[in-house]
């Protein structure tokens, strides 16, 4: 018999924010609150910048609306989001190269401009939301692909997202909605 997923006692507040806070005991972790959960969390190997630049691997502070959600495609796990997320495979990726006219857009594969391939061998992205940083207004080289996504065991830095466990962001997930700020600070 197969067991569904039970929803959070918690139920999301319209214009509420999750505040991401960098860790006391090391500056490439934070702290994710959540309504009432707290989420140990990996941030990028540059540590948080208000000067955010493409490729120097830092977590932007800032505030961070949820724009959309993917996950790997041909998982069978349900997901229970409190957003559609698309499933994403082989020619599914996002551009990185910021002299190219679809600097931090996704992009079909194969690409000839840099890019993150979004259908990984490792668990990063089995479940990932697109937060608006240098999305809906777009500046040239600062910064791109900037998710929340699943965290490598031990937390290792990131190239400028945050990062949760997997057993983390599936509690989370439900609480998660197009719109939802995400505060870094």
């Amino acid at each position: 018999m197969k067991l569904a997923l039970q929803r959070p006692f918690y139920k999301y507040q319209r214009g509420e924010t999750i505040a991401v806070r960098r860790s006391p005991s090391n500056p490439l972790q934070g702290i994710v609150r959540i309504g009432p959960h707290v989420f140990r969390a990996a941030l990028g190997r540059g540590g948080l910048t208000r000067r955010k630049r493409e490729g120097d691997g830092a977590t932007p502070i800032g505030r961070m609306p949820v724009l959309a959600g993917f996950r790997r495609g041909g998982m069978q796990d349900r997901d229970n989001a409190g957003l559609r997320l698309l499933r994403v495979g082989t020619r599914d990726g996002w551009c990185d190269a910021p002299g190219h006219p679809s600097y931090n857009r996704p992009v079909r594969l194969p690409f000839r401009a840099s890019h993150e391939t979004l259908l990984r061998d490792d668990v990063l992205y089995d479940f990932g939301f697109v937060l608006d940083w240098n999305l809906r207004s777009r500046r040239r080289g600062l910064g791109s692909a900037i998710f929340l996504h699943v965290a490598k065991p031990g937390y290792p830095p990131t190239e400028g997202c945050i990062a949760l466990s997997r057993r983390d962001m599936r509690v989370a997930m439900p609480l998660l909605r197009r719109g939802t700020i995400l505060r870094v600070c």
